[in-house]
């Protein structure tokens, strides 16, 4: 049972979260701070304070004075107003990560709600009653105002939940677990809105895979360079060491280790006239490095993100203060997820680069044309290289940052926006399309290695290759690659390529 407390999720428990794995309970710290400002709002209403939120409208409505017998009634009429996303729904994986995250940031006390409100999200969690959240209809400022409010029209009864991989109405969900829809008070339809949750939870569960890929585009890298006969020596760490960026160092470290010393290939060209390799082999230690410190950069700015205050107004309780300000807006996260979305892209394109030369009969040093064991009869894995270069090229789209992209909403009074939700979408298809580079490459490295025969990698690239060999045989001939291209994403996906990377090899760093 884990303790939601508002600073304790990172990385790992918003991936738990997404799984279903894990039960959640409020603190007794969480709680006590969540009553000490629901107290404080209460004893401002009876003092007659006008609150944003509480007693006025919302947004430019905010000059309309509410009176204190519509105060209920005002916060399901947000919630049911501000319903209105379209588009396919978020996976059920991160609507749960989604309500993670609310539960957290309210539970730090700054929002004025009952400890009650995070005690029914926890409820629905547990339950694995699940919002169907629809993807589009955020501009990422005033919170994921759509996408929330879905989550909120749950939690009240209404909307529409995830059951056994089919779309029920929420009523019908709640009868069947018994559990009782939530009866909002004063400014918890507001608090239940307003914050970054989806952008950051969808931004995290990117992450997190980005995270994978990163380390298997240095094993890919690392079989490819060794397929194509390529130098060790663009890793020496005294190259690292005299630009010592820390993501370039590791992973100058990472390929050392992969290749390894017990190579036949290297050995067989040891004394060749070759200088230097191109760039996609030589310069892995900076771009994949580079690639390596944006996600570290990012997980860091995610990780304070998810254990903050995004309300508005926030209620400091302790200092008798109620003010109004603007933590709901997503740019922090809009920024750093843009900032992923343009290094994994750069992944993929320097795995692409890697995959032409180990189809082209130019550059790939005795390999046969497209590795095709009897060409022209055979096409071999020359359309593999095709699509890697169509994802590539979709990725290019997808890396232009959406938060340069304002426009001003709500008759102008919220008149910048950071469509930081918008950028987690696009990291999240950019994601995709890596994985499916980085499996090509692999694939592609798998086939050019047995070519090589009887030469033979380092001892750690062939037990890599053997368990890609399980699940993709070597192509005598033409077959349909799309199978395995597919075989190895799942593997990918599974965490079984990870996890003979790290029982063969070791841990890598990222």
């Amino acid at each position: 049972m884990l303790e939601i407390s508002g600073s304790n999720v990172g990385l790992r428990e918003v991936w738990n979260a997404s799984l279903g794995t894990e039960k959640y309970t409020l603190s007794v710290q969480a709680k006590a701070q969540m009553e000490a400002s629901y107290n404080f709002i209460q004893q401002e209403i009876a003092r007659g304070e006008v609150i944003y939120g509480v007693n006025t409208g919302f947004g430019s409505l905010s000059s309309i004075r509410i009176s204190d017998t519509d105060i209920e009634t005002l916060q399901t009429n947000i919630i049911r107003s501000h319903s209105s996303g379209i588009g396919k729904p978020f996976s059920k994986e991160q609507s749960r990560a989604i309500m993670f995250l609310r539960a957290n940031a309210l539970s730090k006390g700054h929002s004025g709600i009952r400890p009650h409100v995070v005690d029914k999200i926890l409820e629905f969690l547990n339950a694995d009653v699940i919002p169907v959240i629809p993807s589009q209809g955020s501009v990422g400022a005033s919170g994921d105002l759509a996408p929330l409010a879905h989550l909120a029209l749950t939690l009240i009864g209404e909307g529409e939940v995830w059951q056994n991989g089919a779309i029920v109405s929420a009523e019908e969900s709640l009868r069947k677990h018994g559990i009782k829809p939530l009866q909002l008070k004063a400014k918890e339809g507001l608090s239940l809105i307003n914050g970054c949750q989806v952008m950051t939870a969808v931004g995290f569960l990117h992450a997190y895979r980005a995270k994978r890929l990163l380390e298997i585009s240095d094993v890919a890298g690392a079989m490819s360079l060794d397929a194509l006969m390529g130098s060790r020596s663009a890793f020496d760490p005294l190259i690292s060491a005299s630009r010592p960026h820390l993501g370039e160092q590791k992973t100058a470290r990472n390929l050392s280790k992969i290749l390894g010393t017990s190579s036949t290939l290297s050995e067989a060209h040891a004394s060749c006239n070759r200088v230097q390799d191109p760039y996609s082999l030589r310069c892995m230690p900076t771009v994949h490095g580079a690639a390596k410190d944006a996600l570290s950069t990012a997980l860091n700015v995610l990780t304070i993100e998810a254990n903050s205050s995004t309300d508005n107004p926030l209620v400091f309780a302790e200092e008798g203060k109620i003010l109004s300000g603007g933590n709901f807006h997503g740019e922090p996260v809009a920024f750093q997820l843009d900032f992923l979305a343009i290094a994994l892209s750069a992944i993929g394109s320097i795995s692409e680069c890697r995959i032409e030369k180990l189809i082209n009969p130019a550059m790939n040093y005795g390999l046969p044309p497209f590795l095709a064991k009897n060409p022209g009869l055979n096409s071999g894995m020359m359309i593999v290289e095709v699509a890697a270069a169509s994802l590539v090229s979709e990725n290019k789209i997808y890396s232009h940052p959406a938060s340069v992209d304002s426009i001003p909403t709500s008759a102008d009074k919220e008149d910048h926006v950071s469509m930081g939700t918008i950028a987690a979408r696009k990291f999240g298809k950019i994601t995709d399309n890596v994985e499916h580079i980085l499996a090509m490459e692999l694939l592609c490295a798998s086939q050019a290695l047995d070519l090589r025969r009887p030469l033979k990698s380092s001892d750690e690239i062939e037990k890599i290759h053997s368990s890609i060999r399980k699940v993709v045989p070597f192509a005598d001939t033409d077959r349909v690659f799309a199978h395995d291209i597919n075989a190895i994403v799942s593997i990918i996906n599974s965490n079984e390529l990870t996890d003979i990377i790290h029982r063969e090899i070791g841990e890598l760093e990222w």
